[in-house]
């Protein structure tokens, strides 16, 4: 049970106590009238003594009284009825509600904490959670115990109102007061009348009720005198008489009205009435119109305490009222409330019967020497009249029944005696027949002894009473008189509890056995109630929960709500008071405390125990069992007009994942949205509510700036630019910003400005939203927001839009406008609306939203704002394509839709910079719903046109793209920047080198082309070529290409289509090339300096050719060009599959382009001009090259051509292909040589390096082929072009990257056919890179190509040896210094062939004359010397046998040239 305020030996004591019945004449009721009371309310404050009180037993010995009180009241002639009983309970139980303002009561149960407070109803709903604030302030040590004040009021009035009956006395008076005012003209005459009436009521037949306790009444007269008004010599000299009449201990003289009605207004004198008044302003009961007395309320009937919208009503409540912890709550139900009934003389005048409001003051004519004559008053009537009546009554009562019983001396003696000896065995009660309606004479002893107990008990003698109540019991059980033995065992139960130092256990059997026999037996559970709210409180004294619970859940029954109601919630609060808290059963019987409490129409309790359950329930998983719990709350707290709480509670049914079935999910929204109604309709003008429904998930919101993108139209493609539809790829992103950087770097000399921000079109969760972003005046900003409806029923949300807050600002003038609301209208945003949008059941589904900016300023979204309604019936929406624009009126509404809003609230990145980020949770800012509006800038849109999505691997392809602006802004600097600038160009800077139209050539080729003269067919055709003319110049980004644009201006509304070549990459496979187009405004902005567009191209490309190529000095020193001149051979395979539909490829053309070399002529030219490749088929191809004469910056381009058309290499868009392939290549060997720059600079000297110089070749080769391909039975001409940078000699290089990814690039299947058709390609992967660490000496190769040597003699020599016999032969060394520096030699004819294999092959011989020669060769030069060699004999012999030794001129160190390695010099002599 709850905690009380009371301990129980107090509320037992107080429950059963002497009552005073008072009779007053009409002229005493009106001096008590002044003060806005009755008599028996005058003296209801004093009426507990404050010092104790002695009296003696029957036995003589002092018993000690302590803490009496007594109970005067007015007369009532009859029986109150069941009916007004009830009345009074409920009224009592209504009023008593929990106090606002107190400090919260939690109760600490096991795992939970629970708050049962005043808050409770606040606390315990799932929304609110200040409880837990509540707990954490309060002290852990404490454990609070709940207290349910309406509990205790009930058990009091209940107590209280119960009728006397006949089978006890406890409630029959054992006194009377008479009072007779000392203004009357005859007091004493009108204390006959009264004590006439008095006897009258009590003996006379026509009275059943009051009941009255012996015959012989006391009688206590009181005079009493109006201080103010009466004749005090009057009233002593009637005192005296009266003195004399009725004796010193039965009269007193009582003064009060010490004030006259006008005292001053600043006078506070106490009110202890109050708290006595308010439990009873809400008691009435029927009138009754037989005989003289009739019930007059003393309270104004026609004031209602309303549901608390009336004002005037609780302004006029009184302080002291208002701080009472039984006030009225300001929101209870609209009912008439009464005050206490009295019985007066219906004599009285109305206007004195009535009493005003509750908020009335109290004793406004007693000063508080008033209250103490009062309280004396109470003390003399008890010491003198009442305890001396009592004693001598309980004297008396012994006395007949020691004679009666003929038993010694006295019942102590005779109880002793019955107790000692054996036990006579008590009869169960259902053994016992049905004997309830047995009747005792008055005078019967049985009822002498129960009068005696009952009189001990009164005066707290419980020892006395207890041995009385047990002899009464057993006699009564003796004669089956079922309703006296119940009521003996009752009281016997409780004195033994109340003895002092507890001589014996309390025995609940006794108890036990009272409630079976009311209830079962005699059918009374008014008496069985009181039965179970003393034992229940008992055992709660002695921590017996357990049984105290089970005791009052035993009681609960269908014949009256209100009762089962008190019941199960005291014990709910038992269980959660045991030692081992058991909450659930706490929450399950508030749950059903809570259903009774409702039917018993006590709505605001059973919201409070709806409430208190709920914090157990919430949060566990029980979702349905909390949907009941919500739902209850829901509509109780509308039915008291609590409608934020009945909002509450219905949104959290919605806002769960609820597990309830459909229909049931559409019962609750639709009770939510008509309780949502009636909450708007309250407040019309006030702010939007936030709506539940449909969730929204914030962080998942997108904001895109910009129009939609154009679909592509016929053979227009647009650019891809960003849309919504988009996936979001960081990667991507990353690659964007990169170029964006990339070219802001090159407008802005290299350097990116401070204040860049990279653009972002779209903005999500992975973007970076730190900054405000920039969104442009007259262009949507459009914001995605996606809703989710958790729900099984279809949402219909309509008139949907944005709620949004906008301050203008001119960013120029840099002055703030004023910030204006969403009332500022359509001129400076606009703001699209969606009449329907269809959510169905359990469906995420995309709302995209615009706003139209008008103004520049600074723009805040702040949310969504719509009407939240459903669909008529249950038809079935899926099948509806939500893509489609739904019409308004497509859809039945049910007629219910609330106004409301939800806020998009985005949570920022989590910080973890620094280390306070790092130990605390910190979130930076999102911005993405702040865009800055700027002003107008000019808007880019491109069309591609005849864009392919298939190539082969080096194929050119020639397109147009078209630029168009459609702002009103003019645009310029439109360039375009792509990490692949190898795979398009818009041709070269001069007209010159771009041709005008594909039908410039025969075959409509993309080349420019010349038709040739067959004779030339050998020889190489020369033109040059700078790389500044294709935008490849020194120092530039070749990312970052300019778009040639007319003026370079494109003006509003102009459009401009520019042809585009297209290459091919040399890897197959899908490729996404990324274009961001770059341009600006003329105007110069503050906050926006550029604008991009994005396009990314899938080009899937098919394998075509492989092309490798190797350079080697030729051995042959002519006399062209010093005699400098290399081999260069081409190996071409056809490494197409069929699929592509490709017959067979055909080579047009081979072309060289260097600062330094140019290919001469075709070595092994075939007669057929024309060079085939049919599938796999390879071709090799060799080629004489010779250094160049020209120097600077400029390129020779060596022209060989193998058909009759020449491809003129040096001009668009081969030279442009040639270009972009020959910077990207430099810019990916820089990079890689960038790692080893500072270890070369530290170990190798300039020696080393002019030694590596001579065997660099920047000799670059580009094949040009057509394709036949046979697609649709038309046979198409596809034409492309491979490079191959040749860099060293004798090293191979490849036209495609050589990666470890030979593998990744042609795929495992043709890899293995690689690698048994040309084993040579194994060794691919062991080349180091020419990047690799360098050594520290040059290689044998590097040094081989320092000085480059040649013998020049005759293959074969006749001499006759028999003429002479040695042969002379002679033979020229030409040696040829590779390098650019001097370089000193040493040539050594020494060396002999040590290989026994050389001497058995060649023979010997030997030279004659110097056998050693140094020389210096200058840069570049061929030198010759003239040697004889010396033969003796016949045979083949090897000249290269001499050793060549050179250094730079400017070193020491001696580096050997390994030339006899090169290949051998055979001579043939021959005898003749």
């Amino acid at each position: 049970m709850a905690q009380c305020v009371q301990s129980v030996q107090e509320f037992i004591q107080d429950s059963f106590v002497p009552l005073v019945a008072a009779l007053c004449s009409e002229e005493a009721e009106r001096l008590t009238r002044k003060n806005n009371l009755g008599f028996s309310e005058l003296v209801k404050p004093f009426c507990r003594l404050t010092s104790e009180v002695h009296m003696r037993d029957p036995n003589n010995q002092l018993h000690v009284i302590k803490n009496l009180k007594i109970a005067v009241n007015n007369i009532i002639t009859h029986s109150p009825q069941p009916g007004g009983i009830r009345k009074l309970l409920n009224d009592v139980v209504s009023v008593s509600q929990p106090a606002e303002g107190l400090v919260a009561n939690v109760i600490t149960a096991g795992d939970y904490d629970l708050n049962i407070s005043d808050r409770s109803v606040k606390a315990s709903v799932p929304w609110y959670n200040n409880w837990k604030d509540t707990l954490m302030e309060l002290n852990t040590s404490t454990f609070y115990s709940a207290t349910t004040p309406w509990f205790e009021s009930y058990r009091e009035s209940f107590l209280q109102s119960m009728p006397a009956s006949d089978h006890e006395f406890l409630n029959h008076y054992v006194a009377c007061m008479l009072v007779v005012s000392s203004g009357e003209p005859e007091p004493v005459e009108q204390f006959l009348k009264l004590s006439q009436e008095q006897h009258r009521i009590q003996h006379s037949s026509e009275y059943a009720y009051p009941k009255w306790f012996i015959p012989n009444t006391l009688k206590y007269y009181v005079l009493l005198h109006d201080v103010s008004a009466g004749e005090e010599q009057r009233a002593d000299s009637v005192y005296e008489e009266m003195k004399q009449r009725y004796g010193t201990q039965g009269c007193y003289l009582l003064k009060i009205n010490s004030r006259g009605s006008n005292r001053g207004a600043d006078e506070q004198i106490p009110d202890p009435w109050s708290q006595y008044l308010q439990k009873n302003s809400i008691q009435t009961q029927e009138s009754y119109d037989d005989g003289p007395y009739s019930v007059i309320s003393n309270k104004n009937a026609d004031h209602l305490i309303s549901d608390g919208l009336d004002n005037d009503i609780q302004d006029g409540l009184s302080n002291n009222f208002k701080a009472h912890p039984l006030q009225l709550d300001h929101l209870s139900d609209t009912s008439t409330s009464f005050d206490a009934t009295e019985y007066i003389k219906t004599t009285t005048s109305p206007h004195e019967s009535k009493k005003t409001s509750s908020g009335t003051p109290h004793g406004t004519c007693l000063t508080l020497t008033d209250h103490d004559r009062i309280r004396q008053f109470i003390q003399e009537f008890t010491f003198r009249g009442l305890l001396p009546h009592i004693e001598k009554t309980i004297r008396q009562l012994n006395d007949q029944l020691i004679s009666r019983k003929g038993l010694s001396r006295s019942l102590f003696s005779a109880t002793k005696k019955w107790f000692s000896g054996s036990k006579v065995p008590e009869k169960s009660i259902n053994e016992l027949k049905n004997t309830s309606g047995l009747l005792y004479p008055p005078e019967a002893p049985e009822l002498q002894i129960r009068k005696m107990a009952d009189l001990c008990f009164l005066v707290q003698h419980y020892e006395l009473a207890y041995s009385c109540y047990h002899t009464a019991k057993k006699d009564f059980l003796n004669d089956q008189a079922m309703l006296y033995a119940a009521g003996a065992l009752e009281m016997a139960a409780v004195s033994a509890f109340l003895q002092p130092g507890a001589p014996r256990p309390y025995p609940a059997h006794y108890m036990d056995t009272a409630i079976q026999t009311y209830r079962d037996i005699c059918k009374n559970m008014m008496l069985a109630e009181r039965c179970v709210l003393l034992s229940a409180e008992i055992l709660k004294s002695q921590s017996k929960y357990s049984d105290a619970a089970a005791l009052l859940i035993r009681l609960t029954s269908e014949d009256s709500d209100l009762r089962s109601a008190l019941l199960l919630e005291q014990a709910a609060h038992c269980f959660i008071n045991m030692k081992s808290p058991m909450v659930r059963k706490f929450a399950f019987h508030m749950i059903l405390a809570g259903h009774r409490y409702s039917k018993a129409g006590q709505k605001k309790h059973a919201l409070r125990c709806y409430c208190q359950a709920m914090q157990v329930y919430k949060g566990k998983g029980w979702s349905l069992a909390e949907d009941h719990i919500n739902f209850t709350i829901g509509r109780q707290s509308f039915t008291l007009r609590q409608l934020d709480n009945a909002v509450s509670a219905f949104r959290h049914i919605l806002i769960n994942d609820s597990k309830q079935p459909a229909a049931q999910q559409g019962t609750f929204l639709r009770e939510y949205l008509y309780v949502y109604k009636n909450v708007t309709q309250l407040s019309p003008d006030g702010p939007l509510p936030q709506l539940p429904l449909p969730y929204i998930n914030n962080s998942a919101t997108r904001v895109f700036f910009g129009h939609d993108r154009r679909p592509a139209e016929g053979e227009k493609q647009a650019a891809t630019h960003i849309s919504l539809d988009q996936e979001y790829d960081c990667e991507s992103s990353h690659q964007w910003k990169e170029l964006e950087e990339q070219v802001v770097a090159v407008v802005n000399k290299g350097i990116i400005p401070s204040n860049f921000q990279p653009t972002q079109y779209c903005l999500n969760s992975y973007s970076d939203n730190s900054k405000f972003p920039l969104a442009v005046v007259e262009e949507p900003v459009t914001v995605e927001v996606a809703f989710r409806n958790p729900l099984k029923v279809p949402l219909l949300l309509t008139d949907l839009s944005l709620l949004w807050k906008f301050q203008p600002k001119d960013f120029n003038a840099k002055h703030n406008g004023e910030t204006k609301e969403l009332a500022c209208g359509n001129d400076m945003i606009g703001a699209e609306v969606i009449a329907e949008f269809l959510i169905n059941s359990e469906e995420t589904k995309m709302a995209r939203l615009k706003l139209f900016p008008h103004q520049t300023g600074e723009l805040h979204i702040l949310g969504v704002v719509y009407n939240l309604g459903t669909i008529q019936g249950t038809m079935m929406l899926d099948g509806i394509d939500p893509s489609i624009g739904l019409q308004a009126g497509k859809f039945v509404y049910n007629g219910m839709s609330v106004r409301g809003r939800q806020d998009l609230e985005i949570q920022g990145p989590r910080l973890n910079n620094t280390k306070e980020e790092k130990t605390s949770i910190k979130y930076g800012p999102d911005r993405r719903l702040d865009p800055i509006i700027t002003e107008e800038m000019p808007l880019l849109e491109v069309f591609f046109i005849n864009f392919p999505t298939g190539l082969l691997c080096g194929e050119i392809r020639k397109a147009y793209v078209e630029f168009v602006n459609v702002s009103k802004c003019p645009l310029t600097a439109l360039k375009v920047v792509s990490k692949h600038p190898e795979f398009f160009t818009f041709g070269g800077n001069t007209a010159v080198l771009t041709p005008l139209s594909p039908s410039a050539s025969e075959n409509c080729s993309a080349y420019k082309t010349v038709v040739t003269d067959s004779t030339s067919v050998c020889t190489a055709l020369m033109s040059s070529a700078s790389s500044v003319n294709f935008g490849v110049g020194t120092g530039s980004q070749p990312e970052v290409i300019h778009v040639p644009l007319p003026d370079s201006v494109l003006l509003p509304g102009a459009s401009v289509q520019l042809p585009m070549w297209l290459h091919g990459p040399d890897e197959e496979g899908v490729h996404e090339i990324n274009f961001l187009f770059y341009y600006e405004s003329i105007k110069k902005h503050s906050k926006m300096c550029h604008r991009v567009l994005r396009h990314t191209a899938v080009i899937c490309t098919s394998r075509s050719l492989n092309v490798r190529a190797t350079v080697c000095r030729s051995n042959a020193l002519e006399d062209e060009g010093k005699g400098d001149n290399m081999l260069v051979f081409v190996d071409v395979e056809n490494i197409n599959t069929s699929e592509a539909g490709v017959k067979e490829f055909h080579i047009v053309q081979v072309s060289s382009n260097s600062k330094h070399w140019k290919l001469q002529k075709a070595v092994n030219l075939s007669e057929d001009k024309d060079y085939k490749l049919a599938s796999r088929e390879r071709g090799k191809l060799c080629f004489k090259a010779v250094r160049c004469k020209n120097s600077g910056e400029n390129y020779t381009f060596a022209d060989i051509v193998f058909g009759n058309e020449q491809i003129i290499s040096s001009a668009s868009p081969c030279a442009d292909f040639f270009f972009r392939s020959l910077s990207s290549e430099l810019k990916r060997t820089h990079t890689q040589s960038n790692m080893f720059q500072g270890a070369v600079k530290q170990s190798f000297d300039e020696a080393v390096r002019l030694i590596q110089k001579c065997s660099k070749v920047d000799l670059n080769i580009v094949v040009l082929w057509k394709a036949y391909v046979v697609e649709d039975n038309k046979q198409l001409i596809l034409e492309g072009q491979h490079h191959i940078l040749l860099h060293t000699v004798g090293k191979e290089a490849y036209s495609f990257p050589q990666k470890q990814g030979f593998k990744k690039i042609l795929g495992n299947s043709d890899w293995e056919d690689l690698e048994q058709e040309s084993p040579e390609m194994v060794f691919l992967k062991f080349f180091r890179p020419e990047s690799s660490s360098l050594p520290t000496r040059p290689t044998p190769d590097q040094l081989s190509n320092l000085i480059k040597t040649s013998l020049h003699y005759p293959e074969s020599f006749n001499h006759s040896f028999h003429q002479k016999s040695l042969c002379l032969v002679p033979v020229t060394l030409l040696l040829s210094n590779c390098s650019e520096a001097d370089v000193d030699v040493i040539i050594d004819l020494r060396h002999k062939t040590t290989s026994p294999e050389a001497l058995e092959i060649h023979g010997s011989f030997t030279w004659l004359g110097q056998t050693q020669y140094k020389l210096q060769l200058k840069n570049q030069e061929v030198c010759s010397l003239q040697l004889k060699a010396c033969f003796v004999r016949t045979g083949v012999y090897n000249l290269g046998t001499h050793r060549v030794f050179a250094k730079l001129a400017d070193q020491v160190t001696l580096f050997e040239t390994s030339q006899q390695n090169s290949m051998p010099a055979l001579i043939i002599i021959n005898n003749i």
